[in-house]
């Protein structure tokens, strides 16, 4: 699979130890292609958790501003995000819309050998709907909690549907092509012990966008 050029922002934890030790984040530029963000491991001191006076929802949304989309991201547990649903719906729009131009192109009556098949316009069709079905590669969503060290702490998160091939003969799978970032407020900590100074600083985190069909 072709990786995708742009660098997106990945969180992830580290330690620093000027003198003590007192955990802070580090954000380094990590490839799309390695898509879904994996899960953070946190310091496990709720020292370093924001208190129930950090956490004032007014506040937060007028720090996070435009950038808050509740379509990928809640403060409460929100419902499930219907994955299976989704893709079948998604699947039985596509087999009804328009076929892309690279199966238009498609000869199915002329075999590498062989001599040449007549396929009528309705069989013809109806092959080239099948294919286009049984090669979609939908985004499934499912709600990720991100912690109390986030803000939201709920992210809409895509996966690829990678449980079968989506190619005939069998061999490739659907694998993430296109991502977006949104951004969230992450609690981050400097210091350490009682001189420590926390504060929500704005952090992109990846989501798969678009997945397609590849090697």
């Amino acid at each position: 699979m072709t990786a995708i050029g742009a660098l997106l922002l990945c969180s992830c934890l580290g330690l620093l130890r000027p003198g003590g030790g007192q955990p802070f984040l580090r954000l380094r530029p990590s490839p799309s292609d390695n898509l879904p963000v994996k899960d953070i491991v946190e310091h496990p001191d709720p020292e370093y958790d924001p208190k129930e006076q950090d956490l004032d929802e007014r506040t937060l949304r007028k720090k996070l501003g435009s950038h808050f989309d509740p379509g990928f991201m809640a403060v409460a547990v929100p419902g499930p995000a219907n994955a299976s649903g989704a893709e079948a719906a998604a699947a039985a729009g596509r087999a009804r819309g328009a076929l892309p131009a690279e199966l238009r192109r498609l000869e199915l009556g002329a075999p590498p050998h062989g001599p040449r098949l007549r396929v009528g316009k309705k069989a013809r069709r109806k092959v080239l709907q099948w294919l286009w079905a049984y090669t979609y590669c939908p985004v499934l969503y499912t709600w990720k909690d991100l912690g109390v060290r986030f803000w939201p702490r709920y992210i809409k998160e895509g996966n690829c549907f990678a449980e079968k091939s989506c190619s005939l003969p069998e061999g490739m799978f659907c694998k993430p092509v296109k991502s977006v970032t949104k951004t969230f407020l992450r609690w981050h900590c400097q210091g350490w012990s009682s001189q420590k100074y926390c504060t929500w600083i704005p952090v992109q985190y990846p989501l798969i966008s678009e997945c397609k069909c590849s090697c």
